[in-house]
């Protein structure tokens, strides 16, 4: 398979149906916009724009390269996303989730599929 160009857009805000911003990175293969791309989403505590960074460039690029669209989240409360952690693997954490997924999967450059990874938490 033939590596693809790709953009990362540094912080793009999502926003939840309650009017909480979440902060998210995305890895965009080009052309998505004219042919919707799957796509990997992450979503942790561990601040995406420095505590997970190095790894994240190690990973998400590889992704981007193979047309996958990378999409991690910092959870409510961490990171640049706004809100309170309300503690760990919370039902307000699996509704973010949930209502994330859906939003990744309703985006233009989406083709409606979406995959989860995570670490630790």
């Amino acid at each position: 398979m033939a590596s693809r160009g790709f953009t990362t857009i540094e912080n793009e805000w999502i926003m939840l149906k309650d009017g909480t911003r979440l902060a998210a990175r995305i890895w965009m293969p080009d052309g998505a916009d004219d042919d919707p791309v799957p796509a990997v989403f992450e979503f942790l505590p561990y601040r995406k724009r420095d505590g997970t960074s190095p790894r994240d460039e190690s990973t998400y690029p590889v992704f981007a390269a193979a047309g996958i669209a990378g999409v991690r989240v910092d959870i409510r409360g961490s990171g640049e996303s706004d809100g309170v952690i309300d503690g760990e693997y919370t039902e307000r954490e699996l509704a973010d989730a949930c209502e994330l997924i859906a939003w990744i999967a309703a985006q233009p450059w989406s083709n409606g599929s979406v995959g989860m990874m995570g670490i630790s938490w």
